[in-house]
């Protein structure tokens, strides 16, 4: 998920939107030549994200700054950890502060989330995937948190693959005419996804074809109900409705895959800390 290059792009925007002209504060307070050791540290338990956006921020006001990475996105942090360590000019490591902080914060709070819908449904066929309900901007970012935390990506934009929602139903006209369109025109390998909130849909979206169905807001007793219909002719998931308490009963239905846009809607950023060690300026 995180190219290199749109990743920079992007916390190149971040840090323009955050820092505008110049740090006035750092740069009126802070002598050029101030240097210091300041260590990103855990306040709390959380799965770590956003390690990389986190050090491309530092690096970019704080280019000679020597680096230490401690742990990687993925990792359970404990309070107290210390995540990575920047030594080297205080007043650029301080202008970024704030943005890198931002990032990893964030990152890990979806990670962390993330991480407890799937452990929910550990033992089941389920899969958990995200959404598209992510904050403009950021989806780059929250989806490979997502990842990090043990779900799988959706799709990632609109051109990722068709998904024939009911709005498209209604303005198209006919659900089953909807399927060989989007058959007929899709790349050979691209799935068509066919949301239904009733059986009736069901029966129809799977007769017609669809590789895919979304079953929208059922209760499990209607989730087992559409799956006989289906009876794996095709992958069927799960959505709305989805939380903490409900989604270990969904999963055991026997769907493919549960989405969940709380996973990032949803999430909390967690506590990290930058601790600072400052090394004494030498004057003439």
């Amino acid at each position: 998920m995180l190219d290199p290059i749109r990743m920079q792009e992007s916390v190149d925007r971040f840090l323009a939107e955050d820092v505008g002209l110049f740090d006035l504060t750092s740069n009126w307070l802070i002598p050029e030549d101030a240097r210091g050791r300041f260590e990103f540290r855990a306040r709390e338990a959380f799965v770590l994200a956003g390690v990389e956006p986190a050090l491309a921020a530092l690096r970019r006001y704080a280019p000679d700054g020597e680096i230490e990475v401690n742990a990687r996105d993925g990792q359970r942090m404990s309070r107290g950890d210390v995540i990575c360590a920047i030594k080297g000019r205080a007043r650029g490591i301080l202008t970024a502060e704030r943005t890198a902080l931002n990032l990893m914060q964030h990152m890990s709070g979806i990670a962390t989330l993330t991480r407890r819908y799937v452990d929910a449904i550990a033992g089941t066929k389920a899969v958990l995937v995200d959404t598209r309900k992510t904050t403009p901007g950021l989806r780059m970012f929250e989806k490979h948190a997502t990842t990090i935390g043990g779900a799988r990506n959706h799709r990632l934009r609109l051109d990722g693959g068709i998904l024939v929602k009911d709005n498209h139903i209604a303005v198209f006209g006919s659900l089953s005419a909807a399927i060989a369109r989007a058959k007929a025109v899709v790349p050979l390998l691209t799935k068509v996804e066919v949301e239904c909130d009733t059986l009736d849909q069901v029966r129809e979206a799977t007769d017609a074809g669809a590789d895919i169905l979304l079953l929208d807001n059922m209760k499990p007793p209607v989730l087992r109900e559409a799956l006989a219909i289906v009876a794996g002719r095709c992958l069927a998931e799960a959505s709305g409705g989805v939380n903490l308490d409900t989604i270990r009963p969904i999963a055991e239905t026997g769907v493919d895959f549960i989405s969940v846009g709380r996973i990032t809607q949803g999430a909390v950023a967690v506590d990290i800390g930058l601790d600072v060690e400052f090394e004494p300026v030498a004057r003439g």
